[in-house]
């Protein structure tokens, strides 16, 4: 799925509005009706509804929520902010239809003119959406903080006011919804992790845009979802063998972390992949060969004198360590090895301690950091914006793939693009998750799925497990080994699309 500017969804709009066609007053009452009949079906015995306007036509959709929740029997009172500007037409023409009905209208003029509100309200949010220019000022800011300062429960419609749809909001005022129901597709700036607090829960809200008009624009940014994931996936041949598969080198583990490789591991045979070979201590075999009998092991000693033709694909990092030992290891597999490799853990911090060696690394190589590693890497962001702004710019420069991992794992890839990954949940932040994102990619990687394709669905089906576990067992007590556990009903899922 396509992740669209505002200003590209404001075209969206217009383009149905020409091909369908249809007004723009009857669009924004399709809109306005998603979010009553989702109003009244969370809130289904709320009595009392207090609307907050603008007057654009995030405005209009309120007023015409208002309209349709009377007509419904809901005591409804709107608060339009007034700072003597005309309202856009669509607004204007709500505004008339509601006088005929049971809504009480009042003029916010100042902030002495804000009403009483308490936490057992609830409160719809439409004064600006996607119309924002510039932080919020004056009047519409006093209002926010009126409205945060409440506790009431807060449903903003398209965009929270105060928020950017296309970069990091500002450190203004800024309505905290409790919900958020935007039309037809996720705002880009709804990715970010620093605007939870104001989205709340986000629900999209199908208002039946032309989807004729999405092959006509361009974005380098995209969700994954069944359509591409579905493009991506390789069935199995019948006539194939474990050589068919290819053969994945783990490089995991120390005292004290065979956990890592355990996981890595079998997230890696899990995958698909025909062979896996796992290099660690040759004191901590018993463990690997216990815990994971279908891989094989090498100490890290044999390794050196390994044949580098015969591996696939090499990933590298998870309970590895930063010894020396460590870093002449990955000096070793840069030397020989040509092919791209899944860079992860403590391989990372290797390569941050050592960053001359992210010029070695093989074109197309995939590096998986969490925020910290990333920041080690590559440097300290002000916010997640500018650092998915710096992967790119690194991906490119180094011609690799870079996953940024956490909620709405984001993939950066050399020819620009940008990928957001749309499965996965809460219960997953929690220790070893990257050691078996990192056998998953690598296991893809060696079946000889293209690098980003790898990267992909590697992310999708790791989330996807772990969603699948989740509605099993909870949240609360997910682990990593659970989603190694799911993953084959992940990919049963997948299958299917």
């Amino acid at each position: 799925m396509k992740i669209l500017s505002a200003s590209q969804i404001r075209q969206w709009d217009e383009y149905t509005i020409l091909n369908e066609p249809i007004s723009s007053l009857d669009l924004m009452e399709r809109a306005a009706a998603k979010c009553t009949d989702w109003l009244l079906l969370k809130f289904d015995k709320v009595a009392a509804v207090k609307i907050f306007c603008g007057k654009g036509n995030n405005g209009g959709d309120g007023l015409a929520i208002a309209r349709q929740l009377a007509v419904k029997g809901i005591s409804v009172d709107v608060y339009i902010i007034e700072l003597g500007s005309i309202g856009s037409g669509d607004f204007q023409s709500n505004l008339t239809r509601l006088h005929n009905h049971s809504a009480r209208v009042h003029f916010i003029q100042e902030k002495s003119f804000l009403p009483i509100l308490s936490n057992k309200d609830l409160l719809v949010d439409a004064m600006i959406g996607t119309g924002l220019k510039k932080p919020i000022e004056g009047l519409y800011a006093e209002t926010v903080d009126h409205i945060n300062k409440s506790g009431a429960a807060v449903v903003a419609i398209d965009l929270p006011t105060g928020m950017f749809a296309d970069k990091q909001s500002a450190t203004g005022q800024v309505i905290k919804a409790t919900y958020t129901l935007t039309f037809q597709t996720l705002k880009f700036s709804f990715l970010f992790p620093e605007n939870e607090e104001y989205t709340g829960n986000v629900e999209v809200l199908n208002i039946g845009l032309s989807r004729s008009y999405i092959p006509t624009v361009h974005t380098i940014f995209q969700l994954t979802g069944k359509e591409l994931i579905g493009q991506i996936y390789k069935p199995r041949k019948q006539f194939s063998h474990k050589g068919t598969y290819g053969h994945a080198l783990i490089v995991a583990g120390q005292h004290g972390k065979m956990g890592a490789a355990v996981l890595c591991s079998r997230a890696c045979l899990r995958s698909g992949v025909g062979l896996v070979t796992t290099v660690i201590p040759q004191k901590q075999f018993s463990i690997l060969q216990t815990a994971v009998p279908e891989a094989m092991s090498v100490s890290q000693n044999e390794i050196s004198s390994a044949d580098w033709a015969k591996y696939s694909a090499i990933g590298i990092g998870p309970g590895f360590g930063t010894s020396l030992e460590g870093m002449q290891m990955l000096e070793t597999i840069l030397a020989h090895f040509s092919n791209p490799i899944v860079v992860d853990a403590d391989a990372l911090n290797i390569l941050s301690a050592n960053k001359a060696l992210l010029n070695e690394l093989p074109p197309g190589s995939i590096l998986t950091p969490h925020p910290k590693e990333f920041e080690r890497l590559f440097g300290k962001s002000e916010n997640h914006l500018e650092r998915i702004q710096t992967a790119r710019y690194y991906s490119q420069k180094l011609f690799v793939y870079i996953i940024l991992k956490g909620h709405y794992s984001t993939l950066a890839c050399p020819d620009g693009e940008v990928y957001f990954n749309s499965t996965g949940n809460a219960g997953m932040a929690t220790g070893g998750m990257g050691d078996v994102l990192t056998g998953i990619v690598t296991g893809l990687l060696a079946q000889r799925y293209a690098p980003k394709e790898a990267c992909i669905l590697g992310m999708y089906l790791h989330g996807l497990s772990g969603d699948i576990a989740a509605a099993q067992i909870s949240q609360e007590a997910l682990t990593a080994g659970d989603v190694v556990d799911y993953l084959g009903k992940a990919f049963l899922q997948v299958s299917s699309y």
